[in-house]
């Protein structure tokens, strides 16, 4: 059979509408909406990944150490919140350890478990918020400035200036700091939990 112009368009056409037709029925299974800081937030990670987070969504972080609850910033780190509250809300980091610990900073969710684990392709989101003792931020490879770690965080210990503008700012830990300065190198991330404000 011969394919003349006219068929060949019609064949295009047909493929270029059947995909829209997929794309519009994958959107319509997704809810969308906002997340505020007064709904309960009982979220699978596809609800997530299609919020626009308003607020400053609160996380309680359970360790082999204890409790901490951080406060997330989607206002200067939107990209950064959306991938963190996914992984959050779905346990990934459950088991991991904190592989890192100084005396200036702890940082964990490591599949791997030695710091080489995750993929580096979230953008880094800089922002003129200032790295102080409690900040929430995700690490990267000194090389590659434009792109973080999708999986390990960090929380410093300290004000930490010399990260100011160069690392994602996320958020802050708002109680239990002291569990924080106690984790010890292997500790584990037991549990993590999206509260409400």
């Amino acid at each position: 059979m011969r394919l003349t112009i006219p068929r060949i368009l019609a064949i295009v056409f047909i493929v270029i509408a059947f995909g829209f037709y997929l794309n519009s029925r994958r959107n319509r299974l997704l809810p969308t909406g906002k997340i505020s800081q007064t709904e309960a937030v009982s979220l699978g990670t596809s609800d997530i990944s299609q919020a626009v987070i308003t607020g400053r969504p609160q996380v309680e972080i359970a360790t082999s150490r204890g409790k901490f609850v951080v406060e997330l910033r989607p206002d200067l780190a939107q990209n950064t919140v959306i991938n963190y509250m996914q992984k959050w809300a779905s346990g990934y980091c459950n088991s991991l350890t904190f592989h890192r610990v100084e005396d200036w900073v702890i940082q964990g969710c490591d599949p791997k478990g030695n710091g080489t684990g995750g993929t580096d392709d979230l953008s880094t989101e800089t922002s003129s918020q200032a790295f102080t003792a409690g900040s929430l931020g995700v690490a990267r490879r000194p090389a590659s400035e434009d792109k973080s770690n999708s999986s390990q965080f960090f929380i410093v210990k300290k004000d930490s200036s010399f990260l100011n503008g160069e690392y994602t700012y996320f958020g802050q830990v708002i109680s239990g700091m002291e569990i924080v300065n106690s984790i010890m190198p292997g500790d584990r991330i037991i549990s993590t939990e999206i509260l409400t404000k």
